[in-house]
């Protein structure tokens, strides 16, 4: 028995992905071409990226295509594709939203703990060599908060100061002015 589920799951990715939007926003779009490096994703392609990689576990549990149907080259292309289309910041924002509102809706609706502990073999070679589907489902999420420290990061490096570390900043403020005020 888990404790965990499909709304849990849902809950947890909406806000990851809530915070991710956060971070589009804030970001100025004359910044979405800055990379940290010449080998980087610059901050729009990591954005637009982020807005596509729901597709594969969406199709792996959610259309339920078995894992050895997937033309992984094919997917890699299709996938790519999209992530290129996604060139303004309105664009990716609407892509992180839609794409997000979507996978959410799919995790919630999951309520089998049968389908979550069912077992993914991987193609010969693979490491791990499988997976359960929640561990995958989980995988998007942390795909995500990867992704998403990397932005972190790279607002610092363009001059903005992450909304997470400006929401505990403020905290901080207040707590020290309550602190004050007691004294």
């Amino acid at each position: 028995m888990t404790y965990y589920g499909g709304k849990e799951l849902a809950d947890a990715f909406r806000t990851v992905r809530r915070n991710t939007i956060q971070i589009a926003q804030d970001i100025p779009e004359d910044k979405y071409g800055f990379k940290p490096s010449p080998d980087s994703r610059s901050i729009g392609q990591t954005l637009a990226h982020i807005a596509t990689l729901t597709t594969f576990p969406t199709m792996l549990h959610g259309e339920r295509i078995p894992i050895e149907k997937i033309d992984f080259a094919e997917y890699i292309r299709k996938v790519g594709a999209e992530e290129a289309k996604l060139q303004t910041k309105a664009q990716i924002i609407a892509s992180l939203k839609e794409a997000g509102d979507a996978f959410a809706k799919m995790l919630e609706g999951i309520n089998d703990e049968k389908f979550f502990s069912e077992v993914i073999t991987f193609r010969p070679g693979a490491q791990p060599p499988s997976r359960t589907r929640f561990d995958l489902l989980l995988a998007a999420k942390e795909h995500e908060m990867h992704h998403r420290g990397q932005l972190m990061l790279m607002q610092r490096m363009v001059g903005v100061v992450p909304h997470l570390t400006r929401e505990a900043q403020e905290r901080m403020a207040r707590f020290a002015a309550q602190q004050a005020a007691k004294a």
